[in-house]
């Protein structure tokens, strides 16, 4: 067995040298600035759907050079918010309401036989305890921020998975969710609930789970009926 090296000592034959500490690129600090804002634009309908965007264009939007918005539009493409356009931009997806009900099935398959096994073995105060992120919620629906909301809406879920212990499983969760809050057409955005009334849907889901009333119908239509 090999001793450890002494601070300073000379690399020699079975030593490997560790390399020198070296600093992330700026540029990948500025890709995640403009991911932000990207998405809060989406959200809030600043980029509707179907509609085509340049770098160079969205780079002057927010005073940054082109490349970090094509890596943070590539992001967003495999997130579903986009679509490439080879030499022309990218456009925003256009979600139908076929998309959304395929999108919420699969987070049904993933999210309620989790809460429901929960519901079995947990005691009423884990769930009262996840009441400040549903209030987040409605703080957020109530002010009417979009992009606000999508990120309480995402926190409420991820919580209420994470009790499960399995963080692979909330990622995976957490992807779905993402993808069904993207914009969506007309037609789609018409037969979505309000803010608000998603938001009273997590008060209601937890007041059943804290008091062991079935709460499997109030998953569903939650999960079905993304704002």
């Amino acid at each position: 067995m090999q001793q450890p090296r002494e601070p300073g000592a000379t690399a020699h034959a079975g030593w490997a040298p560790l390399p020198a500490p070296r600093r992330m690129p700026e540029r990948l600090s500025v890709r995640d600035q403009v991911l932000d804002e990207l998405r809060d634009a989406l959200l809030a309908g600043e980029l509707p759907p179907g509609s085509v965007h340049s770098a160079p264009v969205l780079a002057a939007r927010y005073g940054v050079s082109a490349t970090p918005v094509r890596e943070a539009m590539q992001l967003l493409a495999r997130e579903g918010a986009v679509e490439v356009l080879p030499n022309r931009g990218f456009r925003v997806a256009c979600h139908t309401e076929r998309d959304l009900a395929q999108i919420a099935e699969v987070r049904m398959l993933v999210e309620i036989p989790v809460v429901l096994a929960l519901a079995r073995t947990l005691p009423g105060a884990r769930w009262e305890a996840l009441r400040p992120l549903a209030a987040a919620a409605v703080a957020a629906a109530a002010a009417g921020e979009r992009a606000g909301y999508a990120e309480a809406d995402r926190a409420f879920h991820r919580a209420v998975l994470g009790l499960a212990g399995n963080p692979h499983m909330v990622a995976v969760a957490d992807d779905l969710h993402r993808r069904a809050q993207w914009p969506a057409t007309a037609p789609v955005l018409g037969g979505r609930p309000t803010l608000l009334a998603h938001a009273a849907q997590h008060d209601e889901l937890l007041t059943a789970l804290a008091g062991g009333a079935p709460a499997e119908h109030l998953l569903r239509d939650h999960l079905a009926s993304t704002p």
